[in-house]
């Protein structure tokens, strides 16, 4: 059985993805219009909305949910994607949180689109961060 991960989303599918992580909303709605509803809810969830995330664990599209989590930081999800999926789902996440081994193993491989998406998802993952109050917040 082949393990799920993006790769196996034509590349033209990717930048639409990475579109509406950008912000764009006529690329998510395209997504959601057009067979494509978990990258829809990935690219939400990746934005922080917690009902995408839920959709996607709910949905058969858990390994979607899991690196929404190692994009999050979470060692689990970390460990859940070096066994359950293809390795660049795994170093795409790392490559989000700027893991420079990542970013050298996905320049090596010519994965341009997964660079890509790595940047895309640090930036909302940093004006996130910014939203939230930063690793400084007073609880």
């Amino acid at each position: 059985m082949t393990r799920p991960g993006l790769e196996h989303y034509d590349v033209k599918i990717l930048l639409a993805l990475l579109k509406s992580i950008e912000g764009r909303k006529d690329f998510f709605r395209w997504l959601m219009e057009n067979g494509y509803p978990e990258l829809g809810a990935f690219s939400n969830a990746i934005c922080g909305d917690v009902e995408a995330l839920q959709w996607l664990f709910g949905h058969k599209y858990e390994w979607l949910g899991i690196i929404v989590n190692a994009i999050d930081g979470m060692e689990q999800a970390n460990a859940w994607l070096a066994k359950g999926c293809q390795p660049v789902n795994l170093m795409m996440a790392m490559a989000s949180r700027r893991d420079a081994t990542a970013i050298a193993w996905l320049e090596e491989r010519k994965l341009g689109i997964f660079l890509m998406l790595a940047d895309a998802i640090h930036e909302v993952s940093e004006v996130l961060d910014a939203e939230r109050g930063g690793p400084y917040v007073r609880h």
